[in-house]
This record gives C-alpha cells, sequence and structure tokens, in this order.
C-alpha cells in the first residue's frame, strides 16, 4: 500500500484492512467524498471517520454494535454508531438504547451520549456507511462503504472467536449471514429508533445478555454506565 493511499487508521485494523485501500472501489469512494466536502457539509469530521476502529483495536474487540449511517445534524457524529459528543442532546434512538439499559440492568440515564467509555471496554461501535452529507439521511449509502464495512465483519468473524455481535433492525440483520453462529453470538431485535423500538427493541435485555456471557467466561462484564 503507498504513503499515499494510507488512511489515518488504528495500526491493528491497517494492517487487516490494508488490501482495500488498494481497491478500485474505494479511490471512487474517496473522489466521492472529496467532492460531497466541496459541495457540502459532512459528517462526521474527516478526523474521526475511523473512530471506531481506534477507540477498540481489532485484538481488544469483545461486543460488536452494528449501526446504519451517522447521524446527520450538525455537531452529532463522531465516528461511533449511535454516539453524540457530549452537549449534544441524545438523538431518539439512543434514548430508547438508554430506556433499554435502565429497564434491563438499573443503569441510570446517563447526562450525555458520548459512548466511548463503551468503546473503550471492547464495544466496537461500527456503522455501515461512514459518511453522510448534512440533512440527508442514507445520502452516502451505495458509495462503497457497505463493501468496506463488510470486509471488516469478515476481518472480525475470521480472526476472531467468541465475539458477540448485536444486530439492531433489518439493515444490521442481514449481516448475520456473514457471521458463523458456531463461533460467534449474534444478536438480533428491532431498531432502536422509535418508529420500532416497541416492536421488540424494548425488552430484548441484550445488555444483560450480553455482560450474562461474558461472565460465564470470567471475562470481566461491561460497565454500560457513562461517567459524567
Amino acid at each position: 500500500m503507498s504513503e499515499h493511499a494510507r488512511p489515518n487508521l488504528e495500526p491493528e485494523w491497517l494492517e487487516a484492512l490494508a488490501d482495500q485501500f488498494e481497491q478500485p472501489y474505494m479511490a471512487e469512494l474517496k473522489a466521492f467524498l472529496v467532492a460531497e466536502r466541496t459541495a457540502h457539509a459532512v459528517y462526521p469530521p474527516g478526523r474521526d471517520m475511523f473512530n471506531a476502529f481506534w477507540y477498540t483495536p481489532l485484538s481488544r474487540v469483545r461486543v460488536v454494535i452494528l449501526g446504519q449511517d451517522p447521524y446527520h445534524g450538525p455537531n452529532q457524529a463522531h465516528g461511533l454508531c449511535f454516539s453524540v459528543r457530549r452537549g449534544v442532546p441524545p438523538p431518539p434512538s439512543l434514548v430508547n438504547i438508554f430506556q433499554e439499559l435502565r429497564d434491563d440492568l438499573g443503569v441510570p440515564r446517563p447526562t450525555h451520549g458520548e459512548l466511548t467509555h463503551w468503546a473503550e471496554q471492547g464495544v466496537l461501535l461500527l456503522n455501515t456507511v461512514l459518511s453522510v452529507r448534512a440533512g440527508q439521511a442514507a445520502s452516502h449509502q451505495g458509495r462503497g462503504w457497505e463493501r468496506f464495512t463488510d470486509r471488516v465483519i469478515e476481518v472480525l468473524n475470521t480472526r476472531r472467536e467468541g465475539l458477540i455481535f448485536v444486530l439492531w433492525g433489518t439493515p444490521a440483520g442481514r449481516k448475520a449471514s456473514m457471521i458463523d453462529g458456531r463461533r460467534h453470538l449474534i444478536l438480533t431485535a428491532p431498531h432502536p429508533s422509535p418508529l420500532s423500538a416497541h416492536r421488540g427493541f424494548f425488552g430484548c435485555r441484550h445488555f444483560s445478555r450480553i455482560n450474562a456471557v461474558l461472565a460465564a467466561r470470567g471475562e470481566v462484564p461491561i460497565d454500560w454506565s457513562l461517567p459524567p
């Protein structure tokens, strides 16, 4: 991989994904993003686009929560699915995640929506599309990100053992076919969006199930609370 093509990606992930940055689709995606940023605001900022990988290196992943595309409002997205920067009101899906967390484990609603504390404990907070045009949900779908993040899932599936994949919503659920259920645990539920949370996201008890699995293995459970 040439130095010119080298992205600002965490070293373990860069080693695992280096071949992707030599592919024609990635050059096309980069050209698309350059054109988009010339004409529109794009979220998250470029420096934050690969934050999920920096906060959770490949060897430290224990849980994978799969989102769709980043939040498309100002100052919301910062490279971790469902997470927003401190000082930004949690969007409705995140509010519902916090409600399920409270109902499941009794964790009080946090004072902010920044989920870096989860990521630092081995929860990979991965969107399937890593950028979005301001104010236009799903505007960067079908441009190449899906191929890249599918490769991320393949790497996790083949290089790691015993991961817990959390797939909320139909698009995430489709990724189950890429995961070997004999080697990893797959948890599925409707999306936490207000449009679907009442169809089975509420009451899924995924947070307690994750911690029960980790504890049964002798691992430290995830601390799902968020420091103030």
